[in-house]
């Protein structure tokens, strides 16, 4: 006979492991081996030598046994026990059956608050790639999150350095403030940075007295090439004068340098003066 009505495609229904009968009215109920309790003797049937039973009267429910209303014999078959659910439970939803709409809303916003998460603790992010939840601790998390900017190094000089006039001479800054890659050269005044990305640079020369109507530069250089400059002019006054120079400035983080250069037009040797100085930094990209 076919099924009347709307055909059930969900629900808790449980077949219960065969049962051997005995001399006995009393059975233990198990489902995969393992005990099963349920509800009430209403919401199982039990087939018993090809006759189904009733529930309360031919046998009752006690926990996670079954007690027949007089003792079988061994001559007995207990067919099967069909356990439907439990009242007003859905059991163990299927795979995929739960929607947004039948998750209480504040399945997430009414737990208790964090105030602070330990690197250990996971949190929920959604794989694209994969169209499913996944979890990861705090520390993987943030650790793909924004970036440090380093390496990163601040010189100067802390004694004057002469230069020729119409001369371009390499400034050496001869004193670290803080270097965190170790990748800025005293000796060489080359700042090599050994990881890849884009450089905010800058540099600010102190030029010793020129003398009126002479200028200073102040370049940076990439690989000793030209990348920027600032300039000076020095009219009528005397005394120091200064130039500056920043750059934003691509490094491969294997081979490129960065330095700076001075230059003046005084016509005789002036110095580069103490207080001078040259920083930079990796940018986060």
């Amino acid at each position: 006979m076919a099924y009347i009505g709307k055909q059930p495609v969900v629900g808790n229904f449980v077949k219960l492991d065969a049962i051997v009968t005995s001399a006995t009215a009393t059975y233990n109920l198990l489902n995969g081996g393992v005990a099963y309790f349920p509800q009430t003797a209403n919401n199982c049937i039990v087939s018993l030598n090809g006759v189904i039973q009733s529930p309360t009267s031919a046998y009752t429910i006690s926990g996670s046994t079954i007690i027949f209303d007089s003792a079988l014999t061994s001559l007995d078959t207990i067919d099967f026990i069909l356990v439907l659910g439990d009242v007003l439970s859905i059991g163990t939803p299927s795979d995929a059956t739960v929607s947004f709409a039948k998750v209480t809303s504040n399945l997430i916003t009414g737990a208790t608050a964090e105030t602070s998460i330990a690197g250990g603790d996971s949190v929920l992010i959604y794989d694209d790639s994969a169209a499913a939840l996944r979890k990861m601790t705090r520390t993987n998390f943030v650790s793909g999150i924004g970036g440090t900017n380093t390496p990163a190094f601040y010189a100067d000089r802390n004694a004057a350095q002469t230069l020729t006039t119409a001369t371009l001479t390499t400034i050496l800054f001869n004193s670290e403030l803080f270097d965190t890659n170790s990748n800025y050269d005293t000796a060489t005044g080359r700042f090599t940075p050994t990881t890849a990305g884009k450089y905010l640079v800058y540099a600010n020369l102190i030029m010793g007295d020129i003398g009126d109507q002479k200028f200073n530069l102040c370049e940076i250089h990439k690989n000793g090439s030209f990348v920027d400059y600032g300039q000076n002019f020095m009219s009528g006054a005397s005394g120091n004068i200064t130039s500056s120079a920043s750059s934003i400035i691509d490094c491969n983080g294997t081979t490129d340098y960065i330095s700076v250069v001075g230059y003046h037009n005084k016509g005789s040797n002036a110095n580069v003066e103490a207080g001078s100085v040259f920083f930079g930094f990796k940018l986060i990209e």
